[in-house]
C-alpha cells in the first residue's frame, strides 16, 4: 500500500509540473501577443500624427516630394489596417469560452424600412387557413443616397394543421453570409477606399460621427469577404478580354511595402484592354488588371499564356 500511495504521489507531482509549463507558455504567448497588437496600435497612431503634419505642411504648397511621402505614409497605414483582420486577440477566459465576438445591435436612431415577406393566408396544397405561429426578424445595415438606414425584414411563421406544416418565406440572400452590410453598403466602402481613397481609419470615423461605431477591422473583413465574392466576377472579365482577336497591354509602376525591410520596393500594375468597337461590332469594350510584386517579363508572359491574337 505504501508503494502504491508513493506511485500515486509522484503522479501528482508530475502532472502539477507539467500544468506549470503549459501555463507558462501559454502566458509567454499572451505577453508576445499583447505587445504585438500594442506595437501596431502605436504605429497606427505614429502614422496619423505624421499625415497630419504633412498635409498641414502642404496647405499652400504644391511639393511632388511631399505628396509622395504622404502617398507612402497612407499605403503603410492601409497596410497596418489589413494586418489588423488576421490577428486575434490574446486569450483569456472570456475568449476561452466564447470564441465568437459579439455583435452590436443597430443604432435606434437610424430610419428603418420594414419588409414582410408574407407566405400568404391559405395553404398551397389544399385552401385551408393558415394560423400565425410567430416570425423571424433581421435587420441588414444599408447605405442608400448618402446616409444610412436599416431595412428590417419580418418573415411570418404560418402553421396548417392538417398537414402539420409551417410556412415561410426564405431568408434573403445576403452578400456576406450571417453578415449586416446590404449589397448597397459594401460597393461605397469599396468605391470610397479604392476610387476615392478614402483609408478604412478614416470611414471608421466618418461613421462614427453618424452613431455607427465600425472598427477597421470590420470594414477590413467585408472588404476581403467583397473580393471573394467579385473573383469570379473578374476572371469572366479576363476571359472575355483573351478571347479577342487583338488587345493593348501596359503596366504601372508602384510602390508597395517590402515587409521586415522598412522599404518600399517597385511592383507592376498590368493592364490588358480589349476594345473593338472600331472595326467589329457585338464584343463589349473591357479593361482587366493584375498586380505582381515586381515587373519582370515573366508576369506578362503567364498573363497571355493562352491568349491568341
Amino acid at each position: 500500500m505504501g508503494s502504491l500511495m508513493t506511485i500515486g504521489t509522484g503522479h501528482m507531482h508530475k502532472n502539477k509540473d507539467e500544468l506549470r509549463q503549459l501555463l507558462s507558455v501559454r502566458d509567454a504567448e499572451i505577453a508576445r501577443q499583447s505587445a504585438e497588437l500594442l506595437a501596431r496600435d502605436r504605429l497606427i497612431e505614429k502614422l496619423k500624427l505624421q499625415l497630419a503634419n504633412l498635409k498641414r505642411q502642404r496647405f499652400g504648397t504644391k511639393s511632388e516630394l511631399l505628396d509622395q511621402i504622404i502617398d507612402q505614409l497612407e499605403l503603410a497605414l492601409v497596410e497596418a489596417e489589413a494586418a489588423e483582420q488576421h490577428n486575434c486577440e490574446p486569450p483569456s477566459a472570456a475568449t476561452e469560452a466564447k470564441q465568437q465576438p459579439t455583435r452590436k445591435s443597430l443604432p435606434d436612431h437610424l430610419p428603418r424600412e420594414h419588409v414582410v415577406p408574407s407566405p400568404g393566408e391559405t395553404c398551397q396544397q389544399c385552401g385551408g387557413a393558415l394560423r400565425h405561429l410567430g416570425e423571424d426578424v433581421s435587420e441588414t445595415l444599408e447605405h442608400v443616397s448618402g446616409r444610412f438606414k436599416v431595412i428590417r425584414t419580418v418573415r411570418p411563421k404560418m402553421s396548417w394543421r392538417c398537414f402539420e406544416t409551417i410556412h415561410q418565406v426564405p431568408a434573403p440572400s445576403m452578400p456576406i453570409e450571417r453578415g449586416r452590410p446590404g449589397p448597397g453598403l459594401l460597393p461605397h466602402v469599396l468605391v470610397s477606399k479604392y476610387a476615392d481613397h478614402l483609408p478604412l481609419y478614416r470611414q471608421s470615423q466618418i461613421y462614427g460621427l453618424e452613431g455607427m461605431q465600425r472598427e477597421r477591422s470590420t470594414l477590413a473583413g467585408w472588404i476581403r469577404q467583397s473580393a471573394e465574392l467579385l473573383e469570379p466576377l473578374a476572371d469572366a472579365i479576363g476571359r472575355h478580354i483573351m478571347a479577342g482577336a487583338a488587345i493593348h497591354a501596359d503596366d504601372t509602376r508602384i510602390k508597395v511595402l517590402a515587409p521586415g525591410t522598412g522599404k518600399t520596393k517597385t511592383g507592376g500594375l498590368w493592364v490588358y484592354l480589349r476594345d473593338e468597337r472600331d472595326w467589329a461590332d457585338g464584343p463589349h469594350p473591357a479593361a482587366f488588371y493584375k498586380f505582381t510584386p515586381d515587373r519582370r517579363g515573366q508576369w506578362p508572359r503567364d498573363h497571355l499564356n493562352n491568349f491568341s491574337g
